[in-house]
Protein backbone atom coordinates (compact mmCIF):
# COMPACT_ATOMS: atom_id res chain seq x y z
CA UNK A 1 0.00 0.00 0.00
CA UNK A 2 1.23 4.19 -0.68
CA UNK A 3 1.98 5.51 2.81
CA UNK A 4 -0.87 8.56 1.25
CA UNK A 5 -3.22 5.52 1.39
CA UNK A 6 -3.50 5.71 4.80
CA UNK A 7 -3.90 9.54 4.92
CA UNK A 8 -7.22 8.64 2.88
CA UNK A 9 -8.29 6.06 5.48
CA UNK A 10 -7.14 8.41 8.58
CA UNK A 11 -9.59 11.10 6.89
CA UNK A 12 -12.49 8.54 6.07
CA UNK A 13 -12.44 7.07 9.19
CA UNK A 14 -12.54 10.50 11.83
CA UNK A 15 -14.71 12.19 9.28
CA UNK A 16 -17.09 8.87 9.58
CA UNK A 17 -16.75 8.28 13.13
CA UNK A 18 -18.36 12.47 13.73
CA UNK A 19 -20.89 11.62 11.35
CA UNK A 20 -22.28 8.13 13.44
CA UNK A 21 -21.57 9.84 16.73
CA UNK A 22 -24.17 12.86 15.51
CA UNK A 23 -26.52 10.62 14.70
CA UNK A 24 -26.90 9.14 18.48
CA UNK A 25 -26.18 12.88 19.68
CA UNK A 26 -29.52 13.89 17.55
CA UNK A 27 -31.67 11.22 18.29
CA UNK A 28 -30.67 11.99 22.27
CA UNK A 29 -31.78 15.42 21.25
CA UNK A 30 -34.52 14.54 20.35
CA UNK A 31 -35.99 11.94 23.09
CA UNK A 32 -34.67 15.28 25.47
CA UNK A 33 -37.27 16.99 23.69
CA UNK A 34 -39.86 14.44 23.84
CA UNK A 35 -40.11 13.80 20.43
CA UNK A 36 -41.68 10.80 19.28
CA UNK A 37 -39.93 7.72 18.68
CA UNK A 38 -40.72 7.76 14.69
CA UNK A 39 -39.11 10.80 14.65
CA UNK A 40 -35.59 8.82 15.75
CA UNK A 41 -35.30 7.01 12.07
CA UNK A 42 -36.36 10.46 10.27
CA UNK A 43 -33.05 12.01 11.19
CA UNK A 44 -31.02 8.47 9.74
CA UNK A 45 -33.49 9.59 6.47
CA UNK A 46 -33.12 13.01 5.92
CA UNK A 47 -28.85 12.11 5.92
CA UNK A 48 -29.53 9.46 2.89
CA UNK A 49 -31.98 12.05 1.39
CA UNK A 50 -29.52 13.97 0.67
CA UNK A 51 -27.65 11.38 -1.34
CA UNK A 52 -30.32 10.76 -3.43
CA UNK A 53 -30.98 13.98 -4.40
CA UNK A 54 -26.98 14.84 -5.45
CA UNK A 55 -26.27 11.83 -6.79
CA UNK A 56 -26.19 13.42 -10.11
CA UNK A 57 -23.82 15.87 -9.37
CA UNK A 58 -21.54 15.11 -6.95
CA UNK A 59 -19.67 12.56 -9.43
CA UNK A 60 -18.84 15.63 -11.50
CA UNK A 61 -17.74 17.35 -8.90
CA UNK A 62 -15.22 14.58 -7.53
CA UNK A 63 -14.14 14.25 -10.59
CA UNK A 64 -13.22 18.29 -11.66
CA UNK A 65 -10.66 18.47 -8.98
CA UNK A 66 -8.09 16.54 -7.06
CA UNK A 67 -9.76 14.52 -4.25
CA UNK A 68 -8.18 15.31 -0.93
CA UNK A 69 -9.21 19.00 -1.93
CA UNK A 70 -12.91 18.07 -2.43
CA UNK A 71 -12.81 15.76 0.69
CA UNK A 72 -11.53 19.07 2.43
CA UNK A 73 -14.09 21.15 1.07
CA UNK A 74 -16.91 18.59 1.94
CA UNK A 75 -15.64 18.09 5.43
CA UNK A 76 -16.31 21.98 6.17
CA UNK A 77 -19.86 21.58 5.37
CA UNK A 78 -20.40 18.97 7.62
CA UNK A 79 -18.85 20.99 10.12
CA UNK A 80 -21.26 23.42 9.28
CA UNK A 81 -24.15 21.17 9.82
CA UNK A 82 -22.62 20.43 13.20
CA UNK A 83 -22.41 23.91 14.44
CA UNK A 84 -26.01 24.33 13.26
CA UNK A 85 -26.74 21.25 15.53
CA UNK A 86 -25.19 23.19 18.13
CA UNK A 87 -27.14 26.14 18.18
CA UNK A 88 -30.35 24.14 18.11
CA UNK A 89 -29.22 22.89 21.09
CA UNK A 90 -28.82 25.70 23.17
CA UNK A 91 -31.85 27.38 21.70
CA UNK A 92 -35.07 27.71 23.32
CA UNK A 93 -38.46 27.10 21.66
CA UNK A 94 -42.05 27.05 23.13
CA UNK A 95 -42.92 24.71 20.55
CA UNK A 96 -40.57 21.57 20.68
CA UNK A 97 -41.54 19.93 17.65
CA UNK A 98 -39.60 22.85 15.87
CA UNK A 99 -36.77 22.63 17.49
CA UNK A 100 -36.57 18.64 16.99
CA UNK A 101 -36.95 19.34 12.93
CA UNK A 102 -34.14 21.99 13.02
CA UNK A 103 -32.34 19.05 14.72
CA UNK A 104 -33.03 16.85 11.92
CA UNK A 105 -32.45 19.75 9.18
CA UNK A 106 -29.18 19.77 10.46
CA UNK A 107 -28.14 16.40 10.15
CA UNK A 108 -29.83 16.78 6.63
CA UNK A 109 -26.96 19.37 5.83
CA UNK A 110 -24.25 17.22 7.56
CA UNK A 111 -25.84 14.59 5.12
CA UNK A 112 -25.15 17.03 2.19
CA UNK A 113 -21.52 17.09 3.07
CA UNK A 114 -21.13 13.50 3.19
CA UNK A 115 -23.10 12.67 0.26
CA UNK A 116 -20.05 15.18 -1.29
CA UNK A 117 -17.83 13.47 0.36
CA UNK A 118 -17.84 9.71 -0.54
CA UNK A 119 -16.84 9.85 -4.29
CA UNK A 120 -14.32 11.56 -3.69
CA UNK A 121 -13.00 8.89 -1.46
CA UNK A 122 -13.95 5.82 -3.15
CA UNK A 123 -12.97 7.33 -6.53
CA UNK A 124 -9.56 8.30 -4.89
CA UNK A 125 -8.73 4.36 -4.14
CA UNK A 126 -9.00 3.46 -7.59
CA UNK A 127 -6.94 6.49 -8.74
CA UNK A 128 -4.23 5.32 -5.38
CA UNK A 129 -4.15 1.10 -6.19
CA UNK A 130 -4.08 -1.04 -9.11
CA UNK A 131 -6.85 -3.34 -10.06
CA UNK A 132 -4.78 -6.01 -8.01
CA UNK A 133 -4.81 -4.88 -4.71
CA UNK A 134 -8.51 -3.44 -5.26
CA UNK A 135 -10.29 -6.11 -2.52
CA UNK A 136 -7.28 -5.41 -0.11
CA UNK A 137 -7.35 -1.65 0.23
CA UNK A 138 -11.16 -2.07 0.40
CA UNK A 139 -11.17 -4.45 3.05
CA UNK A 140 -9.22 -1.46 5.02
CA UNK A 141 -11.13 1.42 3.90
CA UNK A 142 -14.62 -0.74 4.43
CA UNK A 143 -13.41 -2.36 7.86
CA UNK A 144 -12.53 1.33 8.82
CA UNK A 145 -15.67 2.60 7.29
CA UNK A 146 -17.86 0.50 9.30
CA UNK A 147 -16.00 0.39 12.56
CA UNK A 148 -15.90 3.81 12.36
CA UNK A 149 -20.12 3.21 11.98
CA UNK A 150 -20.19 1.64 15.48
CA UNK A 151 -17.49 3.30 17.44
CA UNK A 152 -19.03 6.85 16.28
CA UNK A 153 -21.98 5.37 17.73
CA UNK A 154 -20.39 4.01 20.77
CA UNK A 155 -18.84 7.39 20.95
CA UNK A 156 -21.71 9.13 20.85
CA UNK A 157 -23.48 7.12 23.29
CA UNK A 158 -20.56 7.54 25.65
CA UNK A 159 -20.93 11.04 25.45
CA UNK A 160 -24.71 11.74 26.31
CA UNK A 161 -24.54 8.77 29.49
CA UNK A 162 -25.22 10.90 32.64
CA UNK A 163 -21.83 10.91 33.82
CA UNK A 164 -19.71 12.31 30.92
CA UNK A 165 -22.46 14.37 30.44
CA UNK A 166 -22.19 15.72 33.80
CA UNK A 167 -18.31 15.57 33.88
CA UNK A 168 -17.87 17.34 30.80
CA UNK A 169 -20.50 20.48 31.99
CA UNK A 170 -17.99 20.62 35.26
CA UNK A 171 -14.51 21.50 33.45
CA UNK A 172 -13.24 24.43 33.41
CA UNK A 173 -13.05 24.76 29.76
CA UNK A 174 -16.00 23.31 27.85
CA UNK A 175 -18.11 25.32 30.76
CA UNK A 176 -17.17 28.61 29.36
CA UNK A 177 -18.84 27.18 26.06
CA UNK A 178 -21.31 24.82 26.20
CA UNK A 179 -24.45 24.88 28.89
CA UNK A 180 -26.26 21.69 28.28
CA UNK A 181 -24.93 18.25 27.87
CA UNK A 182 -26.27 18.27 23.96
CA UNK A 183 -23.71 20.85 23.53
CA UNK A 184 -20.74 19.19 24.86
CA UNK A 185 -21.13 16.63 22.87
CA UNK A 186 -21.71 18.15 19.40
CA UNK A 187 -18.20 20.53 20.62
CA UNK A 188 -16.31 17.41 21.00
CA UNK A 189 -17.78 16.11 18.31
CA UNK A 190 -16.97 18.81 15.93
CA UNK A 191 -12.64 18.63 17.19
CA UNK A 192 -13.14 15.16 15.38
CA UNK A 193 -14.13 16.88 12.61
CA UNK A 194 -11.32 18.78 11.87
CA UNK A 195 -9.05 16.46 12.96
CA UNK A 196 -10.70 14.55 9.72
CA UNK A 197 -10.10 18.27 7.79
CA UNK A 198 -6.09 18.31 9.05
CA UNK A 199 -5.78 14.60 7.08
CA UNK A 200 -7.83 16.06 4.07
CA UNK A 201 -4.83 18.95 3.54
CA UNK A 202 -2.07 15.80 4.12
CA UNK A 203 -3.35 13.99 1.00
CA UNK A 204 -1.39 14.87 -2.18
CA UNK A 205 -2.95 15.63 -5.63
CA UNK A 206 -2.79 11.79 -7.54
CA UNK A 207 -2.34 13.23 -10.63
CA UNK A 208 -5.34 11.62 -12.52
CA UNK A 209 -7.54 14.02 -14.59
CA UNK A 210 -10.87 12.86 -16.25
CA UNK A 211 -12.41 14.79 -19.19
CA UNK A 212 -13.58 18.18 -18.46
CA UNK A 213 -17.32 17.41 -16.78
CA UNK A 214 -20.47 18.70 -17.59
CA UNK A 215 -22.05 22.02 -15.68
CA UNK A 216 -25.49 21.96 -16.71
CA UNK A 217 -27.68 20.56 -14.16
CA UNK A 218 -30.59 19.20 -16.68
CA UNK A 219 -27.96 17.53 -19.06
CA UNK A 220 -25.89 16.39 -15.96
CA UNK A 221 -29.36 14.53 -14.65
CA UNK A 222 -30.08 13.12 -17.83
CA UNK A 223 -26.56 11.26 -18.13
CA UNK A 224 -26.62 10.54 -14.56
CA UNK A 225 -29.59 8.22 -15.21
CA UNK A 226 -27.61 6.56 -18.66
CA UNK A 227 -24.73 5.45 -15.82
CA UNK A 228 -27.41 3.87 -13.44
CA UNK A 229 -28.10 2.05 -16.60
CA UNK A 230 -25.41 1.10 -17.93
CA UNK A 231 -24.00 -0.39 -14.03
CA UNK A 232 -27.45 -2.21 -13.88
CA UNK A 233 -27.50 -3.43 -17.51
CA UNK A 234 -23.78 -4.79 -16.93
CA UNK A 235 -23.96 -8.56 -15.80
CA UNK A 236 -21.18 -8.21 -12.95
CA UNK A 237 -22.19 -4.79 -12.09
CA UNK A 238 -25.99 -5.54 -11.21
CA UNK A 239 -25.58 -8.28 -8.95
CA UNK A 240 -22.64 -6.17 -6.96
CA UNK A 241 -24.78 -3.50 -7.14
CA UNK A 242 -27.95 -4.81 -5.91
CA UNK A 243 -26.06 -7.06 -3.07
CA UNK A 244 -24.45 -3.85 -1.78
CA UNK A 245 -27.47 -1.94 -1.97
CA UNK A 246 -29.34 -4.50 0.08
CA UNK A 247 -26.73 -4.25 2.48
CA UNK A 248 -26.26 -0.50 3.07
CA UNK A 249 -30.27 -0.29 3.59
CA UNK A 250 -30.30 -3.04 6.06
CA UNK A 251 -26.95 -1.98 7.80
CA UNK A 252 -28.29 1.38 8.54
CA UNK A 253 -31.53 0.17 9.38
CA UNK A 254 -30.16 -2.37 11.80
CA UNK A 255 -28.60 0.59 13.48
CA UNK A 256 -31.50 1.72 14.83
CA UNK A 257 -33.47 -1.85 15.33
CA UNK A 258 -30.47 -2.44 17.99
CA UNK A 259 -30.88 0.94 19.81
CA UNK A 260 -34.45 -0.24 20.24
CA UNK A 261 -34.11 -3.96 20.83
CA UNK A 262 -31.10 -2.95 23.11
CA UNK A 263 -33.50 -0.67 25.26
CA UNK A 264 -36.91 -2.53 24.79
CA UNK A 265 -35.78 -6.21 24.77
CA UNK A 266 -32.55 -5.76 27.07
CA UNK A 267 -33.68 -2.41 29.18
CA UNK A 268 -30.74 -0.50 27.98
CA UNK A 269 -30.73 3.14 28.50
CA UNK A 270 -29.90 5.16 24.95
CA UNK A 271 -26.19 4.79 25.86
CA UNK A 272 -26.00 1.56 27.15
CA UNK A 273 -27.83 0.05 23.82
CA UNK A 274 -25.61 2.44 21.21
CA UNK A 275 -22.71 0.84 22.35
CA UNK A 276 -24.05 -2.94 21.97
CA UNK A 277 -23.06 -1.80 18.02
CA UNK A 278 -19.17 -1.52 19.41
CA UNK A 279 -19.41 -5.33 19.96
CA UNK A 280 -20.75 -6.10 16.02
CA UNK A 281 -17.42 -3.52 15.68
CA UNK A 282 -15.24 -5.91 16.25
CA UNK A 283 -16.53 -8.96 14.17
CA UNK A 284 -16.70 -6.36 11.20
CA UNK A 285 -13.15 -5.75 11.41
CA UNK A 286 -11.96 -9.23 11.62
CA UNK A 287 -14.66 -10.48 8.90
CA UNK A 288 -13.24 -7.15 6.49
CA UNK A 289 -9.58 -8.62 7.50
CA UNK A 290 -10.20 -12.13 6.15
CA UNK A 291 -12.61 -10.64 3.20
CA UNK A 292 -9.03 -9.32 2.26
CA UNK A 293 -7.21 -12.87 1.15
CA UNK A 294 -9.74 -13.03 -0.94
CA UNK A 295 -8.98 -12.53 -4.49
CA UNK A 296 -11.10 -10.18 -6.63
CA UNK A 297 -12.30 -12.85 -9.47
CA UNK A 298 -13.90 -15.01 -6.74
CA UNK A 299 -15.82 -12.05 -5.28
CA UNK A 300 -19.22 -14.00 -6.56
CA UNK A 301 -18.12 -16.88 -4.37
CA UNK A 302 -18.84 -15.03 -0.84
CA UNK A 303 -22.83 -15.12 -1.83
CA UNK A 304 -24.21 -17.31 1.00
CA UNK A 305 -22.91 -15.61 4.08
CA UNK A 306 -25.33 -12.70 3.18
CA UNK A 307 -27.86 -15.35 3.41
CA UNK A 308 -26.51 -16.89 7.14
CA UNK A 309 -26.17 -12.79 8.28
CA UNK A 310 -30.04 -12.76 7.47
CA UNK A 311 -30.57 -16.05 9.43
CA UNK A 312 -28.40 -14.79 12.48
CA UNK A 313 -30.82 -11.50 13.02
CA UNK A 314 -33.24 -14.23 13.21
CA UNK A 315 -31.58 -15.50 16.77
CA UNK A 316 -31.57 -11.27 18.09
CA UNK A 317 -35.45 -11.94 19.81
CA UNK A 318 -34.02 -15.69 21.62
CA UNK A 319 -30.92 -13.81 22.86
CA UNK A 320 -30.90 -12.24 26.43
CA UNK A 321 -27.83 -13.42 28.97
CA UNK A 322 -25.08 -10.73 28.20
CA UNK A 323 -22.80 -13.23 26.75
CA UNK A 324 -25.37 -14.75 24.42
CA UNK A 325 -26.27 -10.90 23.40
CA UNK A 326 -22.57 -10.51 22.19
CA UNK A 327 -21.66 -13.55 20.97
CA UNK A 328 -24.58 -12.86 18.53
CA UNK A 329 -23.48 -9.28 17.96
CA UNK A 330 -19.46 -10.53 17.30
CA UNK A 331 -21.43 -13.37 14.57
CA UNK A 332 -23.34 -10.68 12.90
CA UNK A 333 -20.70 -8.18 12.65
CA UNK A 334 -18.39 -11.15 10.75
CA UNK A 335 -20.43 -12.38 8.83
CA UNK A 336 -21.27 -8.92 7.18
CA UNK A 337 -17.58 -7.44 6.98
CA UNK A 338 -16.66 -10.64 5.00
CA UNK A 339 -19.63 -10.86 2.43
CA UNK A 340 -19.38 -6.86 1.83
CA UNK A 341 -16.00 -6.24 1.30
CA UNK A 342 -15.39 -8.74 -1.92
CA UNK A 343 -18.73 -7.62 -3.27
CA UNK A 344 -17.89 -3.89 -2.66
CA UNK A 345 -14.38 -4.15 -4.10
CA UNK A 346 -16.20 -5.91 -7.43
CA UNK A 347 -18.75 -3.43 -8.02
CA UNK A 348 -15.76 -0.23 -7.76
CA UNK A 349 -14.06 -2.10 -10.14
CA UNK A 350 -16.54 -2.76 -12.63
CA UNK A 351 -17.87 0.95 -12.32
CA UNK A 352 -14.76 2.29 -12.93
CA UNK A 353 -14.12 -0.15 -15.78
CA UNK A 354 -17.46 0.84 -17.45
CA UNK A 355 -17.67 4.82 -16.50
CA UNK A 356 -14.96 6.14 -14.06
CA UNK A 357 -14.03 6.52 -10.68
CA UNK A 358 -16.72 9.26 -9.22
CA UNK A 359 -19.29 8.59 -11.47
CA UNK A 360 -19.62 4.99 -10.58
CA UNK A 361 -19.38 5.73 -6.81
CA UNK A 362 -22.26 8.42 -7.52
CA UNK A 363 -24.23 5.97 -8.78
CA UNK A 364 -23.43 3.13 -6.09
CA UNK A 365 -24.50 5.92 -3.28
CA UNK A 366 -27.77 6.91 -5.45
CA UNK A 367 -28.91 3.03 -5.04
CA UNK A 368 -27.79 2.30 -1.91
CA UNK A 369 -29.24 5.62 -0.03
CA UNK A 370 -32.47 5.02 -2.17
CA UNK A 371 -33.01 1.29 -0.57
CA UNK A 372 -31.71 3.08 2.58
CA UNK A 373 -34.74 5.99 2.68
CA UNK A 374 -36.57 2.70 1.62
CA UNK A 375 -35.96 0.25 4.65
CA UNK A 376 -36.13 3.50 7.03
CA UNK A 377 -39.23 4.69 5.84
CA UNK A 378 -40.77 1.21 6.24
CA UNK A 379 -39.07 0.59 9.98
CA UNK A 380 -40.22 4.42 10.88
CA UNK A 381 -44.19 3.14 9.55
CA UNK A 382 -43.60 -0.03 11.75
CA UNK A 383 -42.64 2.07 14.70
CA UNK A 384 -45.43 4.18 14.09
CA UNK A 385 -47.83 1.34 13.73
CA UNK A 386 -46.57 0.16 17.40
CA UNK A 387 -45.49 -3.27 15.84
CA UNK A 388 -43.47 -5.25 18.42
CA UNK A 389 -39.81 -4.78 18.14
CA UNK A 390 -39.17 -8.20 18.30
CA UNK A 391 -41.86 -9.07 15.01
CA UNK A 392 -39.28 -6.19 13.17
CA UNK A 393 -36.58 -8.18 13.34
CA UNK A 394 -37.83 -11.01 11.99
CA UNK A 395 -39.04 -9.58 9.30
CA UNK A 396 -36.29 -7.94 9.03
CA UNK A 397 -34.05 -11.07 9.12
CA UNK A 398 -36.48 -12.81 6.75
CA UNK A 399 -36.19 -10.30 4.36
CA UNK A 400 -32.67 -10.18 3.86
CA UNK A 401 -32.15 -13.89 3.73
CA UNK A 402 -34.42 -14.12 0.89
CA UNK A 403 -33.73 -11.63 -0.90
CA UNK A 404 -30.15 -13.02 -0.78
CA UNK A 405 -30.95 -16.21 -2.08
CA UNK A 406 -32.66 -14.41 -5.11
CA UNK A 407 -29.52 -12.70 -6.01
CA UNK A 408 -27.99 -15.80 -5.53
CA UNK A 409 -29.80 -17.33 -8.16
CA UNK A 410 -29.61 -14.39 -10.67
CA UNK A 411 -26.21 -14.22 -10.53
CA UNK A 412 -25.55 -18.54 -11.40
CA UNK A 413 -28.38 -17.56 -14.10
CA UNK A 414 -26.11 -14.77 -15.41
CA UNK A 415 -23.06 -17.51 -15.43
CA UNK A 416 -24.58 -19.40 -17.08
CA UNK A 417 -25.62 -17.51 -19.67
CA UNK A 418 -21.87 -16.00 -20.48
CA UNK A 419 -19.35 -17.93 -18.89
CA UNK A 420 -16.94 -15.27 -20.24
CA UNK A 421 -17.39 -13.23 -16.97
CA UNK A 422 -15.15 -14.21 -15.20
CA UNK A 423 -12.59 -13.27 -17.32
CA UNK A 424 -14.44 -9.34 -17.32
CA UNK A 425 -12.91 -9.51 -13.81
CA UNK A 426 -9.89 -7.51 -13.31
CA UNK A 427 -9.89 -5.59 -17.32
CA UNK A 428 -7.62 -2.37 -16.39
CA UNK A 429 -9.02 0.78 -17.68
CA UNK A 430 -12.09 2.94 -17.24
CA UNK A 431 -15.07 4.49 -19.32
CA UNK A 432 -15.10 2.10 -21.52
CA UNK A 433 -19.05 2.18 -21.61
CA UNK A 434 -18.91 5.62 -22.11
Amino acid sequence: MKRNFYLVMAAQFFSSLADNALFIVAIALIQLLHGPDWMAPMVKWVFALSYVLLAAYVGAIADSFPKGRVMFATNAIKVVGCLMMFLCAGLQFDDSQRQVWLVCSAYALVGIGAAAYSPAKYGIVTEMLPPSLLVKGNSWIEGLTVLSVILGMVLGGFLVSPQVSEWLLEHPWLSTWVHTSSEAAILIIACVYLTAAGCNLLIPDTGVRYPRQQKNPMRLMRIFLSYVVILWRDKLGQISLAVTTLFWGAGATLQLIVIKWGEVHLGYAIDHAAMLMGVTAVGIVVGSILAGRIPLQRALAVLPVGVLMGLAVLLMPIVKSTWSVYALLLLIGTLSGFFVVPMNALLQHRGHFLLSAGHSIAVQNFNEQLNILLMVAMYSLMLRLDIPINTIIIIFGVLVAVLMLVFMRWSKLNLAADPRLHGEIGKTGHGSAL
